[in-house]
């Protein structure tokens, strides 16, 4: 697997004790946050006394269902505590919900879960204007390793996730731009963990939870936590369990981004960590006939470079990629910068790649775009990522991120989840393993679908739910402004300068 994963030495931090790598394991890809739902609630459920359940979120709404009433995520995990259940947690401590984040939610699922016997801490230890965007949760069972298992990808435990393959949306929405409309559909992917990457994704856990920084620097946080006597101090974990057996044959590589921070550096990444970036340029490097993409974001010149210079590099290689088809706020302060980033992202790959550039974005039976959040890339089927960065430089960069990239020698898996994926957008399955069949299914339901449209509507609807992805193409004075805030605000550098000026990661 050396030839795909990165070596201890090419990872760069020598800070953090993971492994290069694992072998033994077995990776289920989750399509969508129904099927995550479903296969987390019973596994929390049947938890004992002495398990200890580990999760950190971007956003967490106490009130989110796993599975209509009395599922909801608090009460899940609130009943966990009080059968003994050893439960801890870390949530990104956000800004002021009038900015549309979510401070308020990620304070009321914590103060619930610590009533019932369990810690949640709201985590700000993150660079200026950035996020720990991990969402990852860990459940071991003393005793029982058997039943140890990590679910690593993009799906928050909160509101809006919980949608299906249909896409019909979560019953229990989020606000978003009107275009998808009150009730917004979403796609996205979570990958569950058996074997020794399961110990993995708990020692990343453990680095965060027992990092001796103040969990903010803010003054008036500080201030807030010490008149409302919030908890700020991590009690101690118990010993952390050998990995798990080998529970299958596939080899998984943990990879992160913790940006660098001029004061309060992480212990276990002084320097940043960066792994994300460098595996994603190590393996995409290697492409030579098909990378397969779906991202919230595909935005940065200097990341679609990395994919831009494998298309330079492998004539015979093409890339699809599945995208949303709008921002998913509203206003120009909100979304024209994101379309400055697109902009520029598919022209560089255009320039690169032209006709073997595939770009799509998909809409549910009623014609209602689907948000797509899913991170995943998958390259020649050899080499698969599930996690929560995004195509970008913040994810690349500037917040915390977790991913996991699996390796086989069959193949079997990552065609397996390249072909899934495919089916839900498309409607059939594609049973050869050709690329210029893979192109043509997407290409042709594309097509199909358009001249439904065109037609206007007349007739069975195609089976296929993409379109043809529009770029953006903006003025010159829009790029000039939205160009700022596009790279201050919605996708930062988070490298330190000595790696700024040469470009490297």
């Amino acid at each position: 697997m050396s030839d795909w994963f990165l070596s201890a030495e090419e990872r760069g931090n020598p800070h953090s004790d993971l492994a290069a790598w694992t072998d033994g394991n077995a990776a289920r890809p989750l399509i969508d946050g129904h099927e995550y739902y479903g296969a987390l609630l019973p596994a929390v459920r049947r938890m004992r006394r002495g398990d200890l359940l580990l999760f950190t979120d971007w956003r967490g709404d106490p009130d989110e269902r796993l599975d209509g009433e009395g599922t909801e995520i608090s009460r899940v995990l609130c009943e966990a505590a009080e059968r003994g259940v050893i439960v801890k947690g870390l949530v990104w401590r956000s800004h002021f919900d009038r900015l549309q984040f979510s401070e308020d939610e990620n304070q009321h699922l914590g103060d619930e879960i610590e009533a019932a016997g369990g810690e949640c801490l709201r985590d700000m230890r993150v660079r200026t204007g950035g996020s720990h965007h991990q969402k990852f949760i860990v459940l071991r069972h003393p005793g029982r390793p058997e039943l140890d298992v990590a679910w690593v990808g993009g799906i928050d435990l909160c509101h809006g996730r919980a949608d299906s393959g249909e896409h019909e949306g979560d019953p229990q929405a989020v606000s978003m731009a009107p275009v998808y409309g009150p009730r917004p559909p979403w796609h996205d992917v979570q990958l569950e963990l058996r074997g020794p990457a399961v110990g993995q994704v708990e020692a990343t856990f453990r680095e965060r939870w027992t990092d001796p920084t103040p969990l903010s620097r803010n003054p008036f946080f500080r201030l807030h936590d010490r008149l409302y006597r919030e908890d700020t101090h991590a009690d101690p974990l118990p010993e952390q369990l050998p990995d798990p057996p080998p529970a299958g044959e596939l080899a998984v590589q943990v990879l992160r981004t913790y940006p660098h921070r001029r004061s309060g550096a992480y212990p276990f990444a002084p320097d940043g960590e960066r792994t994300v970036a460098r595996g994603y340029r190590k393996a995409v490097g290697r492409a030579r006939r098909l990378i397969y993409i779906e991202d919230q974001y595909l935005w940065s010149p200097q990341v679609a470079e990395c994919f831009a210079e494998a298309l330079r590099n492998a004539p015979d290689l093409h890339l699809v990629a599945v995208v949303p088809r709008h921002p998913d706020a509203p206003g120009r302060i909100s979304k024209t910068p994101q379309l400055y980033g697109r902009e520029r992202a598919l022209a560089i790959l255009d320039d690169a790649g032209g006709d073997r550039v595939h770009v799509f974005s998909p809409e549910n039976a009623h014609g209602t775009p689907i948000y797509v959040h899913a991170k995943v890339c998958v390259v020649d089927d050899a080499w698969a990522t599930v996690g929560s960065d995004n195509v970008s430089m913040r994810s690349w960069t500037h917040d915390s991120e977790l991913t996991c990239a699996v390796a086989d020698a069959t193949g079997q898996y990552a065609r397996s989840l390249r072909r899934r994926l495919a089916r839900e957008h498309l409607g059939v399955d594609i049973d050869d393993d050709q690329p210029e069949t893979f192109i043509a299914a997407f290409a042709e339901a594309a097509a199909g679908l358009q001249r439904w449209y065109e037609a206007g509507r007349g007739g069975e609807r195609p089976p296929g739910r993409v379109l043809a992805y529009d770029a953006p193409r903006l003025t010159w004075w829009t790029r000039q402004w939205s160009g700022v805030l596009y790279r201050f605000v919605h996708d930062p550098d988070g490298r330190p300068r000595a790696l700024r000026r040469p470009g490297a990661f």
